[in-house]
């Protein structure tokens, strides 16, 4: 297997991730992701299957705490994989939209929330209404979603509430001064920064999305940390 199908093989295995709930009652397609799974570790990096082993074991021990961890380390290392794979294959994922190319934008981040199953963090001043109706509605059942907003409150917390009720999501907002810029972390494993508010795309002028590689670790803790200090709007 090349390289680039061993990275199409891990971003299909992401996407197509089952609810831990599924693969802790031992259903078929349960066993047949986690198969997929060690499979694709073991041919990306045999050294990494000593930590598959251990996530398999905390998924099915008895302790439901310990299975979420086990569940949440293997889809992080499986974020590990394609970040590596995609650096030796193509390079970071990043995307110059040009001018008025507003579908390409928004296709763009609706594949990057499609991938998350556990929690995404948008951060973005701008968030409001138009933002919720766009690429909320993308986000799979299970995932806790946040939101680090400002300046459209008002618009931004009645569509919250409505589409929280009906697609029964857990949606939490925030808000906080003195940020300007736009990220969205997926599963605490990867992390995007909009060069646009993500309600505008490439509305008004062209834009880029740049995935953060090198600067991960310290850029997610910055935001962790602007997130537990913001105030509680939802």
């Amino acid at each position: 297997m090349t390289r680039e199908q061993l990275l199409a093989e891990i971003e299909d295995l992401l996407r197509t991730t089952p609810p831990l709930e599924t693969i802790r009652e031992g259903t078929e397609n349960g066993h047949a992701w986690l198969g997929r799974v060690s499979a694709a570790i073991e041919s990306w990096n045999k050294l990494k299957m000593i930590h598959v082993t251990q996530f398999l074991s905390d998924i099915h021990g008895f302790y439901a705490s310990f299975a979420t961890s086990g569940f949440a380390g293997l889809r992080t290392l499986l974020h590990q994989a394609r970040s590596d794979l995609r650096m030796q294959t193509l390079g970071p994922a990043n995307v110059a939209v040009p001018h008025g190319m507003v579908f390409d934008y928004f296709d763009e981040i609706r594949k990057i929330v499609e991938v998350a199953r556990q929690d995404l963090l948008f951060v973005d001043p701008y968030l409001d209404a138009e933002f919720v109706s766009r690429y909320l509605p993308h986000i799979s059942a299970g995932v806790t979603t946040r939101l680090l907003a400002r300046e459209k409150l008002a618009t931004l917390l009645p569509a919250v509430d409505v589409f929280a009720r009906q697609a029964k999501m857990k949606i939490e907002v925030r808000s906080a001064p003195n940020f300007h810029d736009r990220y969205v972390f997926v599963d605490k494993a990867t992390c995007y920064q909009s060069g646009a508010s993500f309600k505008d795309g490439a509305k008004s002028a062209p834009t880029t999305l740049t995935e953060i590689t090198d600067a991960f670790a310290a850029v997610l803790k910055t935001y962790e940390d602007l997130w537990t200090g913001a105030r509680v709007e939802r």
